[in-house]
This record gives structure tokens, C-alpha cells and sequence, in this order.
């Protein structure tokens, strides 16, 4: 007996035969995603940078104030090079360079605000000189603000301890420093056209 050979009539189970080129296309990567993440990424960095300038400048500020008050006697200034710069040691209940004497309170909360407005803006940085800038501004901001919530008299009234003197100027510390070392970058950051976000405004 001789055996059949049975075929399918089902043209569906048949394979399709694959044209020259006809291949299965991939769907494309989702680029916009991809881009977000790179983003917050980036992001993230110049916050951990701010974070870092800040943390440094708070521990040098409250570090050599306590060096001073252990070390120094108010109204006995120590030359450290020549007339140049001196160790002298006061308490200021002003702001920065002793401006604005008997205002504490109102410098206090301002001095917060200054700081929550950093913190709430640094989730924009994408610059490294904001970035620094924030940081010494936060660190200068929040370490003058340690004082006046924690030093004598009282809270919110405390004051300030300044120890470094130069020629024909106000008596400072490292706070003080800070504050206006990132006051001179932001003006250069701007002047620069450099955005927060770090773009840069296109000059006509």
C-alpha cells in the first residue's frame, strides 16, 4: 500500500515566506524619558554641590567662632599679620559687618527666609557657580542664624560672634564672608547671562 503525503489546507498554518528586507521593527527608545532621567541626574548634582558648600562653610563659621571665644579676650585684639588683619573678638546684634544694631529679631527672620528661599530654589540648579553661590549664601545665612537662636542673650536675640578685623572696615567672621562672596558671584553669574538653570540668555 502506498502511503500519502498530506499537506495542510489551511493556508494560514503555512509559513509566510519573509521578503528581502522586510524585518520586524523595534519599537524606538523613548528618548524623552531617557532625557528626563539624564536631567534629574544632573540635577541632583549641582544640589549635592550647594549641599556640600553649605555644610563647609556652617562647620568653618561655627568651628573658628568657638576657636575665638575659647582663645580670645574681647577688647585685647591680637595682630596676625601686622595692621593687616587682627583677632578681635565682639558680639554684634546687627547684621552683617555690624549694620543694623538693635534689630535683631527682624534680621533673624529674615535671615531664615533668605534661607528657605535657597533651599526652595536650589531644586533648579543647573549651574556650578549658582550652585557654589547657594551654598555660601545658605552656609553664611545659616550660620549667623545658628547664633541669634542659640547664643546669648536669648533666642532670637543672640549675638553674633565677629573676630576677624581689617583696616577701615567692620569687624567680620567667616559667615559674613560667605554671604558676600556669593553676592559677588551671583552678580558675575548674571552678568555672564548664565541662568539659574544654567542656560544662557541669548544677547542680540
Amino acid at each position: 500500500m502506498q502511503r500519502t503525503r498530506r499537506t495542510s489546507l489551511n493556508d494560514d498554518d503555512a509559513p509566510t515566506p519573509r521578503e528581502p528586507g522586510d524585518e520586524t521593527l523595534t519599537e524606538p527608545a523613548d528618548h524623552e524619558s531617557a532625557g528626563s532621567a539624564s536631567s534629574s541626574a544632573r540635577s541632583w548634582k549641582f544640589i549635592g554641590l550647594f549641599a556640600v558648600a553649605g555644610i563647609v562653610v556652617l562647620g568653618l563659621d561655627q568651628l573658628t567662632k568657638a576657636l575665638a571665644l575659647a582663645h580670645l579676650t574681647p577688647g585685647e585684639p591680637v595682630n596676625v599679620v601686622g595692621e593687616l588683619l587682627k583677632f578681635n573678638l565682639i558680639r554684634n546684634s546687627g547684621a552683617a559687618f555690624s549694620l543694623g544694631a538693635g534689630y535683631t529679631p527682624v534680621i533673624s527672620v529674615i535671615q531664615i527666609a533668605v534661607a528657605l528661599g535657597v533651599i526652595y530654589l536650589s531644586r533648579k540648579l543647573g549651574s556650578i557657580g549658582w550652585a557654589i553661590a547657594f551654598g555660601l549664601l545658605f552656609g553664611g545665612a545659616v550660620g549667623n542664624i545658628t547664633d541669634r537662636i542659640f547664643r546669648e542673650p536669648s533666642p532670637f536675640h543672640g549675638h553674633v560672634v565677629d573676630f576677624l578685623q581689617t583696616p577701615h572696615w567692620a569687624i567680620f567672621n567667616v559667615a559674613d564672608m560667605a554671604v558676600t562672596s556669593a553676592a559677588i558671584l551671583l552678580v558675575i553669574q548674571t552678568l555672564r547671562g548664565i541662568r539659574l538653570d544654567g542656560t544662557k540668555e541669548q544677547r542680540k
